[in-house]
Parts: structure tokens; C-alpha cells; sequence
């Protein structure tokens, strides 16, 4: 069947998939060259934790805890206690101030998912 709207053909198309299947499986890069992986962050780089749009107050906030903390924390490390998330956070070199931030939770409450961590970093503000 011809599809005349697509770009690519169904062969390149199904290779595509294919390339990609490791990598939706796995939930990170599977690629043996590493110019393909994309740059982590550098120390220079401004923090999107503490940036100029505000601190947690800001109404942004929330929004960029969150994806700060997505950056940093998969699947994989929910769920957990504040403080196992704030030595995830470190071994991982996430921003000091927000693997210090989370270690300040209190130890008792537990966080399903980094939506849930997020808003109780808000809460703090």
C-alpha cells in the first residue's frame, strides 16, 4: 500500500523501530558511539534548580523541580525514602542545593514517583 504523505519509506521505517527498541526497553542510550548520546550538563552550565525565574516560590517552580529531578531520577529509583532519594541524587551529581533540599524531607514520608517529590519540594518553598 503506498502511503503518499510519508517521508520514508516502510523499510526505513521498520528500521528505524528496530534501532530504537533497545533503547525504549532499556530507558537509556544503547549506542556504542558516544558522539550519538547527548552531553550532560557541565559544571558552568547555569542550574536550572536555583535559576533567575525564581526560587521554589515562583510559580514555575514546581514545573522545574520536576524536571530537574527527571533529569536525575528514572523509574527505576521509585519508590523511595527522601533520604535514599537525596544519595541517588549525589551519586548521580545533581545539583548540591536540590539533593540537599530533598535529604531535608522528612525520613519518614515515602515518594512514589519525582511528581510526587516535586510538589512536596514546592510545598516547601
Amino acid at each position: 500500500m503506498q502511503r503518499g504523505s510519508d517521508r520514508l519509506s516502510v523499510h526505513r521505517d521498520d528500521e528505524m523501530k528496530h534501532e530504537l527498541q533497545g533503547m525504549l526497553r532499556s530507558g537509556h542510550p544503547t549506542r556504542v558511539e558516544e558522539w550519538h548520546d547527548p552531553e550532560p550538563a557541565a559544571d558552568d552550565d547555569p542550574e536550572v534548580w536555583s535559576g533567575p525565574v525564581g526560587g521554589l516560590g515562583s510559580p514555575a517552580s514546581l514545573e522545574r523541580v520536576r524536571a530537574e529531578l527527571a533529569r536525575t531520577l528514572s523509574r527505576s529509583c521509585f519508590p523511595a525514602s527522601a533520604r535514599d532519594l537525596a544519595r541517588m541524587l549525589r551519586r548521580r551529581n545533581a545539583p548540591a542545593a536540590l539533593a540537599d533540599t530533598v535529604a531535608a524531607l522528612p525520613h519518614s514520608a515515602r515518594y512514589d514517583n519525582v511528581q510526587q517529590l516535586a510538589e512536596a519540594l514546592a510545598a516547601r518553598g
